[in-house]
């Protein structure tokens, strides 16, 4: 049996070497330059490498541990230590713990809301947007000003652009809210040691000269009796296919005879996220007592943490930009962003010296990604796509972590998918 794969993230690599290993003749398609998909790293220093993309996994993170054994990777532990920096409008604050300086019982009401929408009974509304359960459940000021950099923070999604119910299934697919937002004993607990684009790398490695790079897929034809690939001039035949690609993607791709279903919509988006590595010598907030950890009413950089490599070499400030705020910051010169992280750097951690280095990586405009950590689903889109997201058209077989129901949007989801495809795919085609 010979089955394409289209994509050389996590969930493509993982889908092929295990059709690999059960003796399937694989090739797989990437667009990019590049395999890793949505991670991708980059070297700070001499052998010092952060995380441009994906980064963080907890305990719960099973599949993605197995993975990272089986390849000679390890875990290194999220740095935390030290006071929290906050600019929520009252002018910069310096506090122990993450908890912001706002009213502790209206942030602990919308929690509470959130967790009941979460896990209570009833179906959360796929045509009411997060912005508008926000609007007519929080009443307080400092709840309707948190709301939105915590979803930023969680799902990279602007509360205006994604349904209720995507919100809550997020929520509860991650593993809770407690969970999701926690670094100790939670789903940001730890890093890959060398960052995480070495998964994605070994795995490619495994497979050698059948991952084939710059090769964008335009159209899958399985009118006649097998499936033939379109990339660019190339035609690939084969049993079956996996689309291990975003959403919106996969959605673009050409197929012959036409979905039943579609794999996005017109109100589909984009997960807003730009990361920013702002790069020093050494870690100097922690000589400050600070952890590096910060959250901004107004951007660009919604927050900060301690990026930096364990084994010393430099020091690393991650910058997140997510939410609307993203786009914005996304349609900026490379010169007007640096300038704006620099100069939020300067106002949240004043006594830092000028950064070695900046590195900023725009997801947003990605055109092989469309977005990250994942896709967000607007309105309607649960309805329309949540009961075909696994669902095979023919010998075209789905995965991505948006094909996920546990640990959606997260590399474990990614994983997760892979392992299930390449089970599905050997499963169906036995039987044919």
């Amino acid at each position: 049996m010979r089955v394409v794969v289209v994509g050389a993230g996590l969930a493509g690599l993982t889908a092929a070497t295990d059709l690999d290993a059960a003796g399937a003749d694989v090739v797989v398609l990437e667009a990019r330059d590049r395999v890793g998909g949505r991670t991708h790293g980059i070297e700070v220093a001499p052998g010092a490498w952060v995380d441009a993309g994906a980064a963080y996994l907890g305990d719960r993170h099973t599949e993605l541990h197995k993975l990272m054994a089986g390849l000679g990777l390890s875990a290194t532990p999220t740095a935390m230590r030290g006071g929290s920096r906050f600019a929520l409008g009252h002018g910069g604050k310096t506090r122990a713990g993450r908890f912001p300086p706002l009213n502790a019982v209206a942030l602990g009401e919308m929690f509470d809301l959130l967790y009941d929408l979460t896990y209570g009974p009833g179906t959360p509304s796929d045509t009411m947007t997060a912005a508008d359960w926000a609007a007519a459940n929080l009443p307080h000021p400092d709840a309707r000003l948190f709301f939105p950099l915590f979803l930023g923070e969680m799902m990279a999604a602007d509360p205006a652009a994604i349904s209720v119910r995507h919100m809550a299934f997020y929520l509860r697919s991650g593993g809770g809210i407690r969970y999701l937002n926690a670094f100790e004993g939670g789903a940001q607990q730890d890093r890959v040691l060398g960052g995480a684009h070495q998964v994605a790398e070994r795995l490619a490695g495994q497979l050698g000269d059948r991952v084939l790079l710059s090769r964008p897929v335009h159209a899958v034809d399985q009118s006649g009796g097998r499936v033939v690939v379109e990339s660019g001039d190339s035609r690939i035949t084969g049993d079956a296919v996996v689309v291990a690609v975003p959403p919106l993607l996969a959605q673009a791709i050409d197929y012959r005879p036409g979905l039943p279903a579609p794999r996005a919509t017109a109100v589909t988006g984009r997960g807003c996220a730009v990361k920013a590595q702002i790069v020093y010598d050494r870690p100097y907030w922690q000589e400050q007592g600070l952890s590096g950890w910060s959250v901004s009413a107004t951007g660009p950089l919604l927050s900060t943490v301690d990026d930096s490599p364990p084994q010393g070499g430099a020091g690393v400030l991650t910058g997140f930009v997510t939410g609307a705020e993203a786009y914005r910051f996304a349609g900026l010169t490379p010169a007007a962003r640096q300038a704006e992280v620099l100069h939020q750097v300067g106002e949240l951690f004043p006594q830092l010296p000028p950064p070695v280095a900046v590195h900023v990586t725009d997801w947003v405009n990605e055109p092989y990604s469309r977005g990250c950590y994942a896709a967000v689903f607007g309105p309607g889109d649960w309805t329309r796509l949540g009961p075909h997201l696994t669902t095979p058209h023919g010998r075209v077989h789905w995965a991505g972590t948006e094909t996920s129901t546990e640990f959606f949007g997260l590399m474990e989801g990614a994983i997760r998918s892979g392992h299930r495809v390449a089970a599905e795919v050997l499963s169906l085609e036995g039987k044919q």
